[in-house]
């Protein structure tokens, strides 16, 4: 299992990458790998305003639905369209083209609050 040590961590399963007020936001490698095949991803609207742990999204696999929860407040400024027509890609690059969307913060408060790689390490095994 991957955890890459440059991002953070919610205990719901997302990850978190900060370049100055934006974060992006995705679902890890863990949480991809308990859903299996996903088949489908609910983006959020972007200029949506969310609240940390509020769901922005969801994703479908061969084996359930689950909620994607917002690791940060703010409001989401892009979305990954190319999930839209290769929801797979959450499987295959969690990290990188799997990404779900992008939130610009006011504050990297809630960012600095998340969890750290070892943190999240603990937290899976």
């Amino acid at each position: 299992m991957q955890i890459p040590g440059d991002l953070r961590y919610s205990s719901d399963h997302e990850w978190a990458r900060a370049e100055g007020d934006v974060v992006r936001i995705g679902i890890t490698d863990y949480a991809q790998d308990a859903l299996g095949d996903v088949v489908y991803v609910a983006l959020p609207s972007v200029g949506s305003a969310l609240e940390a742990g509020a769901a922005l999204g969801e994703v479908e696999s061969t084996k359930s639905v689950s909620e994607i929860y917002a690791p940060v407040s703010g409001v989401v400024s892009a979305v990954n369209d190319a999930l839209t027509s290769s929801p797979e890609l959450i499987n295959s690059e969690p990290y990188e083209g799997g990404w779900i969307c992008e939130i610009t913060v006011s504050s990297r408060e809630g960012f600095d609050a998340l969890l750290d790689a070892a943190a999240y390490q603990a937290l899976t095994t």
